[in-house]
């Protein structure tokens, strides 16, 4: 993941929430709608540094769902429509505020990853306590 002199430092939040590549600006994060590319298509950066796990999910979850959820409960408690109406209100409502912040949450923890030069923790053993007995 080395970051080389030649290339400009850009901001997570501009590469990664437009699905670019965090090195250049220019190449795609993204083959699909949430599948990575192996690697820039432009400069060559290998993205298999790069692992959001669940975090864009996560962040979905509490940002988008939970609202979405209590717009649908408020919408039965106060004008208890027909089931039909949730179909039409709710639902797209539901789909579109959690589906779609998925990717570019997603572009933008990859960046900050390369921002940040995160990698995978490392233990190191000899900085441990040392239990001398039984």
């Amino acid at each position: 993941m080395g970051h080389d002199a030649h290339w400009p430092t850009l901001s997570p939040s501009t590469t990664g929430l437009r699905g670019r590549c965090p090195r250049c600006g220019q190449g795609h994060l993204f083959d699909g709608f949430l599948s990575m590319r192996p690697s820039c298509e432009v400069c060559g950066l290998d993205y298999g540094f790069a692992d959001p796990a669940d975090g864009p999910a996560f962040f979905v979850i509490c940002f988008a769902c939970v609202p979405s959820v209590a717009l649908a409960v408020l919408i039965e408690a106060i004008y208890q429509p027909p089931f039909w109406m949730h179909l039409f209100t709710s639902l797209p409502f539901l789909l579109l505020t959690c589906v779609l912040p998925l990717r570019p949450l997603k572009g933008w923890l990859l960046s900050s990853q390369y921002f940040d030069k995160a990698e995978h923790g490392k233990l190191d053993r000899n900085s441990g306590l040392r239990r001398d007995g039984p």
